[in-house]
């Protein structure tokens, strides 16, 4: 059992036993966290978000309000996740019928973004740095870098690291306007150009 002054749970959130959440994390008003989760170090975890069981969220994970994380997903470091963003875990639900044998895995991959009242559909990894548009319902993978809105989502151009639309020249380069870090778009990949 960790002691919980090594994060704040406001007396409104219920943390079920067995749960594991790292060091600065601050979890707020009427979350639930259900069994078995890896929650790491520095995650804020907004008002109103269901963690269900076996869930692993990395470390400096946003999570904003109204979120629902089911179980399958996995968050990498540093991924955002704007105001209700739903996942699912089943691609074909009934109520009547028990599928908790035929949950799909969706990976969240290190500093992706996920918009405000975005949808992710079970079975799907989310790339590197990706950023996916407000409302958008993700029907497959995403690449690293790739922006992409609408339902279903399609990608309409790449995101650098600071989240800023990249214009790649007839060289396929583009610099970040806010870092200066250039990228290099080749065989449709986004790949940052590492300095000597």
């Amino acid at each position: 059992m960790q002691e919980q002054n090594q994060y704040f749970a406001h007396p409104t959130a219920v943390i079920d036993e067995g749960s594991e959440i790292g060091v600065g994390t601050k979890i707020w008003h009427f979350c639930h966290v259900m069994p078995n989760c890896k929650i790491g170090e520095n995650c804020n975890i907004g008002q109103n978000v269901v963690v269900s069981p076996q869930v692993i969220l990395g470390n400096n994970v946003k999570v904003q309000n109204n979120v629902s994380i089911y179980t399958g997903v996995i968050c990498e470091d540093d991924v955002f996740l704007g105001p209700s963003v739903v996942f699912t875990n089943v691609i074909n639900p009934r109520s009547a019928v028990n599928r908790k044998n035929q949950y799909a895995k969706t990976l969240v991959k290190k500093g992706a973004t996920i918009g405000a009242n975005a949808t992710i559909v079970c079975g799907h990894d989310i790339g590197r740095f990706a950023f996916i548009g407000a409302g958008a319902v993700v029907t497959k993978d995403v690449p690293d870098y790739a922006l992409v809105v609408g339902n279903p989502a399609r990608q309409v151009g790449w995101m650098s690291e600071f989240g800023h639309k990249l214009i790649f020249n007839e060289k396929g380069l583009a610099t970040c306007p806010e870092s200066y870090i250039l990228y290099e778009l080749q065989n449709k990949k986004v790949n940052k150009v590492e300095k000597s």
